[in-house]
């Protein structure tokens, strides 16, 4: 392994001597275990430790299969789907590998007593399977975390509707929390040149996620002038929403929960934020009941933010805890576009402000191949900034996952996985000098 880290930290190596370089049989990498999806059992949700149930281990590298890429990991970083992993909810991952490994001979590699989990990375390529043409050992990349086996024609159209369709390293195995990945070669992306490595790993799955949810005709499909209300404005999702709806000509609304999150908001460039903890919202009056008259001062709010204008598009991701006001809060034929349910995902809401004004809730769930792309495009054109705060070592990873579980961070949390310190990996430094105000905004907050 350190041959390989040694090559890529030279910035030089020819291609064939990628290729040429000697596998370990093992590789690091940050599991669940099987055996383990009980341990939890009878504890509340928030009290579930991901440190008890994160594992760093050496497993074997698996075979290579036709159009996948063995890639040295350099960064990854934390989604929720991992912080879900680790305290097995809703579900055990171990039920999505073992249908996966129903599929093939290939796919059996999947159904194992451990999950190596992580749905992020940038590095670079060391092996191509194959039918691979597009990559070549020694690329420098990212990927984003769609899988799909596209035999379906379901898929072609938009490949997040393949029956097939699975998000790597949380319904797939050999994900991103390691020294090595395994992915299909189509999840493979070139990575930022102006980007160190744990900057690079960060906005994958957020950034395409958002990309979809707010800008794609399969989503919100945002337009100049919109009104959006974004929830968790300063976090991994809707740091890069408001992003974009800046970006776009939209006016954001971005919702945060602390004068320090209030402050991010702002610096992004959004003028109209609402600080949830200063104004005391209360949307649910007790674990059953929700308080409509909180809904309604919340919507007064906003409208005294805009000019008496209600949302356009609410951009959803907390779920429970706030639907209910999303619902309420949204314009007459308005648009509530919902993901990811962090805070829960039984939702509850007054059926009659939907459907007396024509409102509608759109489902959204990560992005196709082409958003995913077009999303990755922004990073590289400097157009969207990633959102590191702060970077674990692999073996503090499931410190990193605690701080997500338990909404301690701002942004994105990277990890080092190969990389031995931050700052590695940045190729353009006159690109990165034009954006580096914006690629350190979060750090350190």
């Amino acid at each position: 392994m350190q041959q390989i880290l040694d090559a890529i930290l030279a910035g030089d190596t020819a291609p064939e001597d990628f290729a040429s370089i000697a596998l370990p049989e093992t590789y690091k990498a940050i599991t669940v275990h099987k055996d383990e999806v009980d341990m939890f059992e009878g504890l509340a949700s928030r009290d579930k430790d991901p440190r008890k149930s994160l594992h760093l281990d050496d497993v074997p590298i698996p075979e290579l299969a036709p159009g996948e890429a063995l890639v040295a990991v350099m960064a990854s970083a934390i989604n929720y789907n991992t912080v879900w992993t680790s305290i097995f909810e809703p579900v055990s991952t171990f039920g999505f590998l073992e249908r996966y490994g129903r599929l093939s001979e290939y796919t059996k590699r999947h159904d194992l007593p451990y999950h190596v989990v992580g749905s992020d990375l940038a590095g670079v390529v060391l092996r191509t399977g194959p039918g691979v043409n597009l990559w070549k050992p020694g690329h420098e990349v990212v990927a984003h975390c769609l899988s799909v086996e596209l035999e379906s024609p379901d898929g072609h159209d938009d490949t997040m509707m393949d029956p097939q369709q699975r998000i790597w390293g949380f319904e797939t195995n050999f994900g991103g929390l390691a020294h090595l990945a395994i992915v299909k070669a189509n999840q493979l992306m070139p990575k930022p040149d102006h980007l160190s490595w744990e900057e690079a790993a960060s906005p994958g799955l957020v950034n395409s996620t958002a990309y979809r949810q707010l800008v794609s005709k399969n989503g919100a499909n945002m337009k100049q002038g919109d009104v959006v209300l974004i929830w968790g404005a300063s976090g991994g999702l809707g740091s890069y929403a408001t992003q974009m709806a800046l970006n776009g000509g939209a006016i954001p609304v971005c919702v945060v929960s602390s004068p320090e999150k209030a402050a991010i908001a702002r610096s992004l460039g959004a003028e109209h934020v609402i600080d949830r903890s200063a104004e005391g919202y209360a949307f649910w009056k007790d674990e059953h009941n929700q308080d409509p008259s909180e809904w309604k001062r919340f919507g007064k709010k906003i409208r005294e933010l805009t000019g008496g204008e209600d949302p356009d598009i609410v951009f959803e991701h907390p779920g429970r805890e706030t639907f209910g006001a999303s619902v309420y809060v949204a314009r007459k034929g308005g648009t509530i576009i919902t993901c990811a349910s962090t805070s829960g995902y039984m939702h509850q809401y007054d059926n009659r402000y939907l459907w007396m004004n024509l409102k509608n809730i759109k489902s959204s769930h990560f992005a196709n191949y082409r958003e995913a792309w077009e999303a990755n495009r922004l990073i590289e054109k400097g157009l969207i900034h990633p959102t590191v705060s702060k970077v674990y070592a692999l073996e503090d990873t499931g410190q990193a996952a605690l701080d997500v579980h338990h909404n301690k961070h701002q942004g994105k949390v990277g990890v080092l996985c190969l990389a031995p310190e931050e700052g590695l990996g940045v190729r353009n430094a006159e690109k990165r000098a034009l954006h580096i105000d914006g690629i350190n905004r979060f750090r350190g907050v």
